[in-house]
């Protein structure tokens, strides 16, 4: 996986080079992203008992891997300046709708049509997401909240607020499953999005526009750029992303709790700004968004290894979180004063 940073545009030297003081900043970020990675992972290797074995550390990747690849199309939608608050219950309604199309009990589904058909069902309400905020006008936490309210009610009206086994073995296989003995598919599945996320981020339109949108979004308009088209865009392929992460979700406990969801999202938008993204927009980093989904993962599985109650471990992530924001002002308030 390359380490690349998409930062700002660099801004071109009198003799036509590249902006040095950028490239050093945006280094930086990374090797500081990844030093507190591992300085969290040390800490709990020293202070919570077994921490240390191998299998933890393949559990912390799988685990993460859902939360992970949600966050990959959050980073697109924070870059334009957005926020996508829909992302958790979304995630559980589309695995809802997995059960619907797979299930034995409902349409039974083979797993090859099924798959597209979630995947098209996360791309539509992405598409809700950005006509809401791209031709409605609506701000993207509105809408975005408003859509979180709708996922949850129709997650739970259409499952009669009962779970749903998905029983199918080809489909628990796509997350569960190992083609390399002794690593989950769903760890294959997250790096090979990540690799597609940085791709669409650094070298097509898509990333480009949404760096442009979320730096100066009247400049890019006025630039000739359909503002509102390539924002829905980034919606829908934020859409895209959460339904890849409830086929991991939903494939690897083979059911769907319609309950669940609240509050993935908050988990979603913390990977992805501890990874250095700016929820300013205008600034995105595709392997921060992966390291901060492991850096979330790791303190979780660290702190329960610890013994630490559940209630202080949502005030330790907390913390970190605010750090990380308070990191972005303060980048941004340099970025300002150069």
């Amino acid at each position: 996986m390359s380490t690349t940073t998409t930062e700002k545009p660099e801004t071109p030297t009198k003799s036509g080079g590249i902006n040095m003081g950028g490239f050093l900043r945006s280094s930086l970020q990374q090797v500081f992203v990844f030093a507190a990675l591992i300085a969290i992972y040390i800490f709990f290797m020293i202070f919570a008992p077994n921490f240390a074995q191998p299998n933890i550390a393949l559990d912390i990747i799988q685990q993460s891997a859902y939360i992970g690849v949600m966050a990959l199309g959050a980073t697109f939608v924070i870059a334009t300046g957005g926020i996508d608050l829909s992302s958790g219950t979304g995630m559980t309604l589309v695995a809802v709708m997995a059960g619907i199309f797979m299930a034995g009990d409902w349409l039974n589904l083979p797993t090859g049509l099924g798959i597209p058909l979630v995947i098209a069902f996360g791309a539509f309400m992405g598409l809700l997401n950005g006509l809401n905020i791209s031709v409605l006008g609506l701000p993207p936490f509105i809408a975005t909240l408003a859509m979180m309210m709708v996922a949850r009610g129709l997650s739970l009206i259409i499952s009669g607020a009962s779970s749903i086994t998905i029983a199918n073995p080809q489909y628990k296989f796509i997350a569960s499953g190992q083609i390399i003995p002794g690593v989950a598919n769903a760890i294959l599945i997250f790096a090979v999005l990540a690799v597609v996320a940085w791709v669409l981020l650094n070298k097509t339109l898509l990333g480009r526009y949404a760096l442009a949108i979320g730096s100066n979004e009247e400049a890019t308009r006025l630039s000739g750029v359909n503002v509102k088209l390539w924002k829905t865009l980034v919606y829908v392929t934020a859409g895209i992303f959460v339904a890849f992460g409830a086929i991991l979700y939903s494939g690897r406990f083979g059911f769907v709790q319609p309950a669940e969801g609240v509050g993935f999202e908050l988990n979603v938008i913390a990977a992805v700004v501890i990874g250095g993204t700016s929820l300013a927009g205008g600034r995105a980093n595709i392997v921060g968004t992966v390291v901060g989904a492991l850096i979330m993962e790791t303190l979780k599985k660290g702190l329960q290894m610890m013994g630490i109650a559940q209630e202080w471990q949502l005030v330790v992530t907390g913390i970190v979180v605010l750090i990380a924001v308070f990191v972005d002002i303060l980048r941004r308030k340099r970025a300002t004063a150069v």
